[in-house]
């Protein structure tokens, strides 16, 4: 299906389209384009502009440039703009501009890449659904998201992120939304923000660009909830959770090493669905799907039993099997968790890893453990050391048999633990990356989790190499 017109991309963005092309994508990156794309050369680490030539040789469409670079041939596809950022921007607006898809916009401090998937999940199985890649969310991914829908979308589901303040309004305002859905607010990005209702009114802003008559979903168990619900001042609201005040509510959640049970009262009905991963937090952020694919106008008990069709995204607590380098195919359960990291999902993953089962009796020591590798939480602001060091008292902890620590900040952590549970502190993942042969044994059952900076993902990648991966 055709994405584009050269006419049309260049009403849209004001630029001059050179030949008469058609695009059915739009990429911004060379290694994934796929033939027929719509090359965008945005600049970044690299100016894209360097990668124009070559775009169009894996048969790119076109290409949406500022300035002709060298190597692209007199007659090449192109559309010639002022500045490529700001054209993308106005792609995505004429992208929304032009359906009849009804839009929810998502955020949050967690939780908002694995909501705006389970949102996919659910409203794929009732109409022509289109969301975000990865966690395509800032001044650069949301455009390109817009501009990638399709004409005849029906629902789509944008994830709006941000780093510091003044992001998330223009964003919205960007996005139009029907919906807008903010999942939690948590410690994180506190180096750009002064306090928790700092981040609140940030996360508050989503709903400035709600569309008129537009329906605002918003955690109602938090202490910044009374910040929310100003910001959503004008709007219907639709409050979550399992506080007895909220609109829709979450009323049971068991977890099994494979899945979490959930029942919900969503507008006094009771549902019952059924995640295929373990995670309480899983749970809540599925009944804030819910509740949003309701105010879409889905069907609310078709999405409830959708909602099995979610598995988390790599590296957000997908769970495998490892088959080792034995002649026994004996195995390791990894949880991968290695791409974020705060301590609200911080606590979320240790819950999840507490309900765990190992193996006993198939290693070399004879029992399976719950082991947790942990990586530094970034951007948390003057309280980093004391927000680290107090992991050690969740709940959750006693249930964890040894705790292996990544980064000077994690070393906090590390200091507050004590006998066999204090296990090895290591400055860089890299160095932990080659000590987990000896550390992880048949049987046991590992969560990797910490922020991208931290590299745990390196871990994650040197446990895998212990054996072969059966996800």
């Amino acid at each position: 299906m055709t994405l584009w017109r050269a006419e049309d991309a260049a009403n849209a963005t004001g630029g001059k389209a050179r030949g008469n092309w058609l695009v059915d994508g739009v990429s911004i990156d060379t290694r994934t384009l796929q033939p027929g794309d719509l090359f965008v050369a945005l600049k970044d680490v690299r100016d894209g502009h360097d990668f124009v030539a070559q775009a169009l040789e894996k048969g790119a469409g076109a290409a949406m440039i500022s300035r002709i670079p060298d190597g692209v041939a007199p007659d090449a596809p192109l559309l010639i703009v002022h500045d490529v950022l700001a054209a993308l921007v106005a792609l995505g607006r004429a992208g929304r501009a032009r359906t009849d898809a009804r839009v929810v916009a998502v955020t949050g401090s967690v939780g908002k890449t694995s909501t705006k998937e389970m949102l996919r999940a659910v409203l794929s199985a009732q109409g022509r659904t289109h969301a975000a890649e990865a966690s395509y969310n800032n001044h650069w991914g949301v455009p390109l998201t817009l501009a990638r829908m399709p004409k005849d979308t029906e629902f789509a589901v944008i994830e709006i992120g941000m780093n510091h303040p003044g992001e998330i309004g223009p964003l919205s305002r960007l996005t139009r939304p029907h919906v807008a859905m903010v999942t939690t607010v948590a410690a994180a990005h506190l180096e750009a923000f002064d306090d928790l209702p700092g981040i609140a009114r940030e996360k508050g802003a989503i709903f400035e660009g709600l569309e008129p008559g537009g329906i605002a979903v918003i955690n109602g168990d938090l202490d910044t909830t009374p910040v929310l619900a100003k910001a959503a001042k004008g709007f219907q609201t639709e409050s979550f959770g399992e506080g007895a005040a909220n609109g829709h509510r979450l009323t049971h959640v068991s977890l099994t090493p494979d899945a979490t049970i959930c029942k919900a009262l969503i507008a006094g009905e009771e549902q019952v669905f059924k995640i295929a991963s373990p995670g309480r937090h899983f749970a809540m952020n599925a009944l804030g799907a819910l509740v949003a694919a309701r105010a879409l106008r889905a069907d609310t008990t078709l999405a409830a039993r959708a909602m099995i069709q979610w598995q988390p995204p790599t590296g957000r607590g997908t769970r495998e099997e490892i088959t080792l380098d034995a002649p026994e195919g004996l195995t390791v359960t990894l949880i991968d968790d290695a791409f974020n990291a705060n301590p609200t999902s911080m606590a979320a993953a240790l819950e999840v890893l507490g309900a765990m089962q190992p193996l006993d009796g198939v290693g070399r020591i004879q029992k399976g453990r719950r082991i947790a590798i942990l990586g530094d939480m970034l951007e948390l602001g003057p309280d980093e050391v004391a927000l680290h060091a107090d992991l050690a008292d969740l709940p959750f902890m006693s249930a964890i048999d040894q705790v292996h620590c990544v980064g000077p900040r994690m070393r906090a952590l590390w200091a507050r633990l004590d006998g066999d549970q204090q296990g090895l502190w290591v400055d860089t993942a890299a160095e932990m990356s080659t000590q987990v042969r000896r550390l992880i044994d048949a049987g046991d059952v590992v969560l990797v989790k910490g922020s991208k900076g931290s590299l745990v993902s390196q871990t994650v990648d040197a446990i895998r190499k212990m054996g072969q991966s059966l996800r």
